[in-house]
């Protein structure tokens, strides 16, 4: 198996790009964008098209599509399960906001593919998330009930006899419906994305990492071969700010999330009711996710698995998964019809936990002219456009109108709350964990759960789901 993600050599080989361009010599910009994945593009994308005269660079340390953005399961989720939580932290207005904003942007990835042509698979068919146990049911009713009652339910019960054919296996017990989803093959995504903004006029230099930054008016990037001296500066690393800043160690935990996918196989996955575009996600607190592709392949991933010690970035998260038996097994389980059906690959990726699950952005150590936005935790495919219009409303020198909802965004808040310091924060990581991997292979065995392991296991379900 390839260590480049299978997501990436596929989008790669269609795409037959020429050689990466690394940033040489020095530059002046309006704006650098440091990070060349979701949240730089779609922030470059959405400054470039309001202000064209903008002179906009984004250094990328590897390919665009290397990182999270070109690696990740390619579910497209809202924020609509997160309404609770949302509600708790921000409160009501905020809450409704956000949670149509994410609906919002399920739709506005879409559009945008369509006006620029670019084909990366995308499908607006809907999520099911559903129970894979007793205990799975129910969960989402709280939920459910106060988004009816402030008006923003767009979920759908799954009658029962239906349940298979919606969500493509017997395993469930329960499921909802919202349209406002789907799934998409997020590198053909990343380098669509990539292509449309140097389309516009934006410089793009890969295989160009930055080395340091310089506060200042102007603010310097340094690179390898190159610097940009920038009026403003957007730092869109998501996990890899830890590397970069100690400020942001605390702030995110960095944790595996692991996925397999078979060969082509369409007829297979029509006898499992498979021939559709929906993400399906389970109760579970490290979830279980899967959805098809548009060659008749089969994706299943499940978060929760590696936590980095110091959120190093570990060599395993570049590497084909570590937990390829135990995601090939519960393929099988899930999905019968595909039990002949040989694995192509599996891979990994490093998700960037924040402490409530949610993303958070603000300017750098207070520097006017520097933003950031990083902790998508696992469920950024739709929330990076979100992302991508608060940096630019941040950033553009002139505030319109429309800019307003995003810069005064509860996300826009810097870091909710931190981890505690190495060594309890892995070994907290690893207790609550293994609890989690306890409880719920007793729950899938419908045998009782031990007390210490429900309340290590609450520790998790306190800050949300896992999502993909």
């Amino acid at each position: 198996m390839s260590t480049l993600p299978f997501w990436l050599a596929e989008a790669l080989a269609a795409e037959q790009p020429a050689p990466p361009t690394p940033l040489v010599g020095n530059h002046e910009a309006d704006v650098c964008i440091v990070g060349g994945g979701f949240t730089g593009l779609w922030s470059a994308i959405a400054l470039k098209q309001a202000e064209p005269h903008l002179r906009i660079m984004v250094l990328e340390k590897d390919r665009c599509g290397s990182g999270a953005s070109g690696r990740n399961g390619g579910c497209l989720l809202t924020w609509s399960a997160k309404y609770l939580t949302l509600k708790r932290l921000f409160g009501e207005q905020q809450a409704a906001w956000l949670v149509q904003r994410s609906e919002q942007a399920v739709h506005e990835i879409a559009r945008f593919c369509e006006t620029h042509n670019i084909e990366a698979q995308l499908r607006v068919e809907g999520t099911c998330y559903t129970a894979t146990s007793e205990a799975q049911r129910g969960l989402m009713e709280p939920v459910l009930q106060e988004l009816k009652r402030a008006g923003l339910n767009q979920w759908q019960a799954i009658e029962e006899d239906e349940l298979a054919s919606q969500s493509g296996s017997h395993v469930h017990l329960e499921g909802l419906y919202s349209p406002h989803a789907g799934s998409v093959q997020p590198a053909l995504l990343v380098r669509g994305l990539l292509r449309v903004a140097r389309e516009l006029g934006v410089e793009v230099y890969e295989h160009s990492p930055m080395l340091r930054l310089e506060a200042g008016q102007p603010a310097r990037v340094q690179t390898p071969q190159g610097e940009v001296r920038a009026r403003k500066v957007v730092l869109a690393l998501n996990s890899a700010m830890v590397q970069h800043f100690r400020e942001f160690r605390r702030s995110i935990v960095l944790v595996s999330s692991d996925m397999v996918i078979t060969d082509p196989a369409p007829d297979a996955l029509a006898a499992q009711q498979l021939a559709h575009g929906r993400s399906v996600v389970d109760g579970r607190t490290f979830v279980h996710y899967y959805r098809s592709t548009a060659q008749g392949r089969l994706m299943l991933g499940k978060g929760g698995n590696t936590f980095a010690f110091a959120n190093r970035h570990l060599a395993e998260f570049d590497a084909p998964s570590r937990y390829l038996a135990p995601l090939t097994r519960t393929l099988r389980r899930f999905f019968p019809a595909l039990k002949e059906v040989p694995i192509a690959a599996s891979w990994c990726g490093a998700s960037d936990r924040s402490v409530d699950g949610l993303p958070f952005f603000g300017h750098w150590r207070g520097q006017p002219n520097i933003v950031y936005g990083l902790g998508y935790s696992g469920n950024g495919v739709a929330q990076s456009w979100i992302g991508g219009q608060i940096l630019a409303a941040l950033v553009r020198d002139e505030m319109r109108e429309e800019d307003k909802p995003w810069r005064d965004c509860a996300l826009v808040s810097g870091p909710r709350g931190y981890f505690p310091p190495e060594p309890f924060r892995w070994l907290g990581a690893m207790a609550v964990r293994n609890a989690i991997r306890r409880k719920e292979r007793a729950e899938d065995e419908n045998r009782p759960v031990a007390w210490y392991d429900k309340q290590l296991a609450k520790l998790a379900d306190a800050a949300g789901k896992a999502d993909k």
